[in-house]
């Protein structure tokens, strides 16, 4: 069996190509691997919901009886883990059909809070 002197350049040729091809859309283009494009909606979710209860939060906070004094002292707090545990004893981060409050929301809560307390 004659095989043709240009076979193995040809075949290493496309190797090669497919190699560089995959490397550049999964590094470059763009391409996710099916667990990777579920890892990334279900981030995507998870800070949309969080960005739609930011309003509950703050609504919530403006609710409280004593919620002058304790914006105060949120506003005294030196860091963001004070202030999101701040939040969450309050009861700020905590939906209504929730039995704890969101720790995620807690820390968007206080941001959004201690910002408009400053300005």
């Amino acid at each position: 069996m004659n095989i043709p002197t240009w076979t193995k350049p040809a075949i290493l040729g496309a190797l090669a190509g497919a190699i560089a091809t995959v490397t550049f859309g999964f590094s470059q283009a763009g391409w996710y691997t099916s667990g990777s494009a579920e890892r990334l909606a279900h981030e995507t979710s998870a800070a949309a919901v969080v960005d739609a209860l930011i309003p509950v939060c703050i609504s919530q906070s403006k609710m409280d009886p004593d919620s002058t004094s304790k914006l105060a002292q949120l506003a005294g707090m030196k860091t963001s883990y004070e202030q999101r545990d701040f939040v969450m004893k309050a009861g700020w981060a905590t939906m209504p059909t929730a039995e704890q409050p969101d720790r995620t929301l807690a820390s968007a809560c206080a941001d959004m809070l201690s910002k408009a307390a400053q300005g």
